[in-house]
Formats: C-alpha cells, sequence, structure tokens
C-alpha cells in the first residue's frame, strides 16, 4: 500500500453523476475530501470540478470497457482511501420479455466493472481502505419483473465476497450495500415499465414499492450517500465482507 495523507488521499466514486453518485460526491466533497469522480459522460462532471476545482479529478471512463482500468490507473495521483462502484443499471424487464443480449450487457457493467475498478485501484490502497459495492436487495430477494437486477446483482455480491477475502488480509474492508427501490428519476421510469407488463398504472407500480417497505418510506439517494460517508470510519472495518441493507425494511427474509 501506499503512503497516505488524510487530506490527499483519493475517494474513487464510480458513477459520479447518477442519482446515488451525485449524492456521495456532494457529501465527500461537502466534508473536505478529495474525490476521483468517475463517469462515461465527461460534460456531466463538470460540475463538480467547477464547484471544488481543487478536490475534484473528473475522468471520463466506461467501466463496461477494459481499457477503463488503465485510464483510471493513470488518473491516480494519491492513495486511494475509498473505491466506490455505483453505476446504475437502466436494463429491466422479466425473464419473460427482456433481450436475452440485455442480461450479458447488464453483467459486463455490474459484474465486470467491479473487477475493473478493483484491478485499476489495487496497488494503490491507502492503510484501513475501503473497496465498497452499491448492488440492489434484488440480488437477495428477487421479483418476478426484474430479470437484469435481481441476476446482476446477486452475481456482484458473490464477486464481492470473492474480493473480501483476497483484501482482508492487506487490510482493505470490503462492503456491499444493498439498497432497496430508492426515490429516483429511474426508479419512476421501472414502475412504468412494471406497469405494463403487470396491467397497472404507473402510480400503482410506484406505490406498490413504497407499499413493500415496513417503514412506509423509501430510502432516499442521501441516505446511501450517509452509509458510504460512514464506511470510512475505522470501526466500520468490522462490517467487512458484508452486505449492508439499506431498504427500509423492504427485505423480508434472512440470508
Amino acid at each position: 500500500m501506499s503512503e497516505t495523507s488524510p487530506n490527499r488521499d483519493l475517494h474513487v466514486v464510480v458513477g459520479a453523476t447518477g442519482a446515488v453518485g451525485t449524492a456521495v460526491v456532494e457529501r465527500l466533497l461537502g466534508s473536505g475530501r478529495r474525490v476521483l469522480g468517475v463517469a462515461r459522460d465527461a460534460a456531466a462532471l463538470a460540475h463538480f470540478a467547477d464547484r471544488a476545482p481543487d478536490r475534484f479529478v473528473a475522468v471520463a471512463a466506461d467501466l463496461g470497457d477494459d481499457a477503463a482500468i488503465g485510464v483510471l490507473r493513470d488518473a491516480l495521483d494519491a492513495p486511494v482511501r475509498l473505491a466506490l462502484f455505483g453505476p446504475g443499471l437502466r436494463v429491466s424487464g422479466s425473464a419473460l420479455t427482456i433481450a436475452p443480449g440485455d442480461l450479458a450487457y447488464a453483467a459486463n457493467l455490474k459484474v465486470s466493472g467491479a473487477a475493473r475498478l478493483l484491478q485499476a485501484v489495487e496497488g494503490h490502497f491507502a492503510p484501513d481502505a475501503r473497496f465498497v459495492a452499491i448492488a440492489g436487495s434484488l440480488g437477495l430477494e428477487p421479483g418476478p419483473y426484474d430479470a437484469a437486477p435481481g441476476t446482476v446483482n446477486a452475481a456482484l455480491m458473490n464477486l464481492m465476497q470473492q474480493i473480501s477475502q483476497l483484501l482482508g488480509p492487506r487490510g482493505v474492508s470490503v462492503h456491499t450495500i444493498a439498497p432497496g427501490p430508492l426515490d429516483t428519476p429511474r426508479l419512476r421510469a421501472f414502475a412504468e415499465s412494471r406497469a405494463a407488463q403487470a396491467g397497472i398504472t404507473p402510480e400503482q407500480a410506484y406505490q406498490n414499492y413504497v407499499d413493500h417497505t415496513s417503514l412506509g418510506r423509501l430510502p432516499t439517494v442521501e441516505d446511501i450517500a450517509w452509509l458510504v460517508e460512514m464506511l470510512l470510519s475505522p470501526h466500520a472495518a468490522a462490517l467487512h465482507g458484508g452486505v449492508l441493507r439499506a431498504d427500509g425494511g423492504a427485505l423480508r427474509h434472512a440470508f
């Protein structure tokens, strides 16, 4: 691992311009940390660069392509305290309706993408670093209309378990965050797709997400950003190798 200075350490956020990624970057910058934000659209990263030019590094890279490994590695100018893999997945449909190739696309982005991030940063970890992936509760308790998120998030959780066994002995703790549905525009789009398949209105489909929580409300992207920052505490290493459910009580079965 590299020598480290807390005010120089990098916090790598893949999916920095998505709903969750934006909230995470905003929170990390707000607490004075240096962030390396990764997204496919360079222009979308400009907002953060304008806000904190001395603490934000913008990297345009597609984690669905092996070339991203070298692009990310070349951008690292300090030890990595956090590497967060959190790109959104814009694939929906049941096993009856999804284009089968979309399953391969989803796996390449969410599973192979996590491996690409790992290979890019693994030689640059700061002491007591964190490697974190955002999966989803559908990987634990899939629904009938969620072929890609259910299948791919389950595979990502398995991969993260493998990574935890590789990195734990090196002092890097590994964590998987499994949110339930979050109140985002992407969920609204999923609700429309689910409504068309289930023969209900988009409003009913969205309310079904809310009703499935025992809390009575959906978690927010700010909740997830708080959880990511919480993992930077030295005490969070005790959670190494685990899946952190952040679903408002939507997951009913124990695993």
